[in-house]
């Protein structure tokens, strides 16, 4: 039985994760579910899971939630992000669900890394934040870190076994490993005419058309950033270098990813397009689950299709690229000025194309420094964020 505390509990990922505990109940349960402030979804996942502790970032939230529960449960409700530090730090906590969106989730993924726990990782922020800092975290704890995004987890699935022992540390050439391919639909724009893209709404780039996300991954899967902070995450994972890892284009999302080996062979995973699949692979990893998810059935599937990315159509793509050669500062910058430029978008404060004319701002104005420590990263997140603030009023006016 493998006590689990879910990150993100309220979100996609933390109801995707819900269900494969429900599919198997003798193999999991719900130690602490963690939210930000959604009162109301953490109030029915307590009535219907019972945890241990119900924890919720925001005190008001959380004192809420308390006043709240049925009195015959005997839940333990929490709330700061110092607690939840502790929390992912318990004995009896085996596995960690870090499913938290955006810069917000660093410091508990990180948390439970320095703890040596089982941290299926579906945070690409934590990565992309801080990778040098993550990896060698995990290194010294002996943490065990599985992959939980769709294209990540083909990847790993597509590894040699001895590979999948690595992570961080991957020796792909010495493996045969020519190259990773890192699969990506295109998302809703993929063929809107160019001189269309200022206009789009954000109820047109949420419509994905193959996957249920939130808002904000659904804009990055819109403007591809969302491939570029997966090739950055890639990048860690794997030890791959540049010329090891490409971005294919393919609109059907039946294949997640693939790795090419030396030989010519070409392994790929495949399967509908649903969360609950990685998950379950990283829930029991070397082991398989039933995941309740339905086979692929290729006689539906119709056509496959690939192309290259068109970096007109996706600037905030190229500028990943560009920025993960730069380094860390500079992903952690990017990733920074998204997370504003997207919710200026949503909020209808400036266009979908305003999204990558920000961020490429901030990436020319923000001083680089020296990442050595999460309080520097975090720091340097801060300043990003109030750089980026001040450019979309400008762009408003």
């Amino acid at each position: 039985m493998q006590n689990m505390v879910i990150l993100g509990a309220t979100g996609s990922i933390g109801a995707s994760t819900l269900s494969v505990i429900e599919q198997n109940p003798e193999a999991y349960s719900v130690h602490t579910l963690v939210a930000h402030r959604s009162v109301d979804k953490m109030l029915d996942l307590c009535i219907k899971y019972n945890p241990s502790i119900a924890h919720m970032v925001d005190p008001q939230a959380a004192a809420q939630l308390q006043r709240r529960l049925p009195p015959h449960l005997a839940i333990a409700v929490s709330s700061g992000e110092d607690e939840l530090a502790s929390i992912v730090a318990l004995p009896e906590v085996d596995t960690v669900m870090a499913a938290i969106v955006g810069a917000a989730g660093l410091p508990s993924t990180l948390a439970a890394v320095k703890a040596g726990k089982r941290v299926l990782l579906a945070n690409k922020e934590s990565l992309v934040m801080s990778g040098r800092l993550f990896i060698d975290e995990m290194q010294s704890s002996g943490a065990t870190v599985l992959p939980v995004d769709s294209e990540h987890n083909a990847i790993f699935q597509c590894l040699p076994q001895q590979v999948q022992q690595q992570i961080g540390a991957c020796e792909l050439e010495q493996a045969g490993i020519s190259h990773i391919l890192l699969t990506g639909s295109g998302g809703p724009f993929l063929n809107t005419e160019l001189s269309q893209l200022s206009g789009m709404t954000p109820d047109q780039a949420c419509k994905h058309p193959n996957w249920s996300m939130g808002r904000k991954i659904s804009v990055d899967s819109a403007s591809m950033m969302n491939k570029g902070l997966e090739y950055i995450e890639a990048r860690w994972l794997f030890n791959a270098t540049k010329s090891q890892l490409k971005v294919v284009v393919h609109p059907q999302s039946v294949i997640h990813s693939m790795v090419q080996y030396l030989d010519g062979s070409v392994l790929a995973q495949m399967g509908n397009p649903d969360m609950r699949t990685p998950i379950a692979h990283c829930m029991a990893y070397p082991q398989r689950i039933f995941a309740g998810v339905e086979p692929l059935d290729f006689f539906k599937v119709g056509q496959l299709s690939f192309l290259e990315p068109d970096f007109d159509r996706f600037p905030c793509l190229a500028l990943a690229i560009e920025a993960c050669e730069q380094g860390q500062e500079a992903t952690t910058v990017l990733n920074a000025a998204n997370e504003i430029s997207v919710a200026a978008f949503l909020d209808g404060k400036i266009r979908f194309t305003d999204i990558a004319k920000v961020n490429e701002l901030c990436l020319t104005k923000v001083a680089k420094q020296s990442l050595n420590t999460i309080e520097a990263i975090l720091a340097l997140d801060s300043e990003t964020r109030r750089i980026a603030a001040e450019q979309i009023k400008r762009i408003k006016q």
